[in-house]
């Protein structure tokens, strides 16, 4: 079994000690769904929800939660951000929700991409739990990491 990163020798939790990596391009992408019933879709595709625009606003909150994320996941790294970008689809069934986020540093950013795809489905779920007690959250994966060397 290999080595585990964030606990001690004793076991307890650890914020891994970066400052020996160097810094690089990060990027990482992630998607999730929010299956939703017709009605519901109809709706969102109308702009007939009362609490507004689903899905720019599930974009926005996505986008605010994914800067967010060392406050929210306790061995996360504060990193700096140089984009972050969240984008709600309407599909046949749900809405589906993709997010980029890039940060020079480090450390992955992956849980931001991740936080921001989470928080943006929720706000969804926020949105629509008047007209619809049958929504489901799910497929949310990580799509895409890389990192790249400074030139």
């Amino acid at each position: 079994m290999p080595e585990l990163t964030h606990t001690d020798k004793k076991g307890k939790a650890n914020m891994v000690d970066v400052g020996h990596k160097p810094d690089q391009i990060r990027i990482a992408k992630a998607q999730g769904k929010i299956k939703l019933n017709p009605e519901t879709v109809k709706l969102i595709r109308k702009n007939q929800m009362k609490k507004g625009d689903v899905l720019t606003i599930a974009e926005i909150a996505g986008i605010q939660g994914g800067k967010k994320t060392s406050e929210l996941i306790p061995l996360c790294h504060p990193l700096m951000i140089t984009k972050m970008d969240v984008k709600a689809r309407l599909v046949d069934d749900g809405v589906v929700i993709n997010s980029f986020a890039k940060c020079i540093g480090k450390t992955g950013i992956e849980m931001e991409a991740l936080t921001a795809v989470n928080v943006a489905l929720l706000t969804v779920y926020d949105m629509c739990k008047a007209v619809d007690k049958s929504m489901i959250i799910g497929e949310i994966k990580l799509t895409e990491k890389t990192k790249q060397d400074l030139d």
